[in-house]
């Protein structure tokens, strides 16, 4: 026969993937490229396991440093003040259900909340009339919140400041949703004032995610005075 310049029928079944493979091995550029590849994912496989480890080594010596100055009368001063800045701390978080206890810093900026949790900065302080606003990191950084989903209504989150130690307790299932519940992140209606004494907790929602946001609301049906060096004014 003839040699022909016609291109060879195609196979009726196609060559598998364990062939190709097998061929691209057996070629130097494909040997190459192969291990290139496996390199970068095993890079990029490190990088996705170490990243949240990173960020919590980060975000315990962030608290460390807060937890020092906290009690210190300066920080005191500045709280009574309302003059508190951004990444300060201002209030320890305590919450049993889940068995955390964390500084909240104040701000929600993402340089403020390395340290965990932060402190919506338009909403009251501790005990005062109003929402108070807390967001915390559910993935990184500490994962303060990653069990927030498990809390119920009746659970109870404590908040100590410089002068005194709030409890709140979550409320009952409102405005037709359970409690927690999940918002669209542009949701700050969350957060907005109004009477009474609450409390409201917001993280990313879900796992890994920033898709939506998880929120859990509380009242206040406690309060403690502490013995501090500065006294507190105007009804704190």
């Amino acid at each position: 026969m003839q040699p022909s310049f016609v291109t060879p029928a195609v196979p009726a079944r196609p060559r598998g993937f364990g062939s190709l493979l097998g061929d691209a091995l057996r070629r130097p550029g494909g040997r190459r490229g192969i291990s290139i590849l496996s390199v970068v994912l095993f890079l990029a496989g490190i990088t996705m396991f170490a990243y949240p480890v990173g960020t919590d080594i980060y975000s315990r010596y962030r608290q460390d440093h807060l937890q020092s100055a906290f009690d210190d009368p300066g920080t005191q001063q500045a709280y009574l003040e309302h003059r508190i800045k951004i990444g300060d701390g201002l209030t320890i978080l305590r919450i049993e259900r889940l068995d955390i206890t964390r500084l909240v810093v104040q701000g929600t900026t993402p340089a403020a909340l390395r340290a965990g949790v932060g402190h919506y900065i338009n909403t009251p302080l501790p005990g005062e009339v109003g929402n108070v606003g807390i967001a915390g990191h559910r993935t990184t950084f500490g994962r303060p919140f990653n069990r927030m989903d498990e809390m119920k209504p009746g659970d109870t989150v404590s908040l100590e400041t410089p002068f005194a130690i709030y409890t709140y307790k979550a409320v009952q299932p409102f405005d037709g949703h359970p409690n927690p519940w999940v918002v669209t992140p542009d949701d700050f209606s969350v957060v907005s004032q109004g009477t009474g004494h609450l409390l409201t907790l917001t993280t990313c929602h879900p796992k890994g995610s920033a898709r939506q946001r998880l929120v859990m609301r509380f009242s206040l049906v406690g309060s403690k005075l502490k013995d501090t060096k500065v006294k507190a004014q105007g009804g704190m």
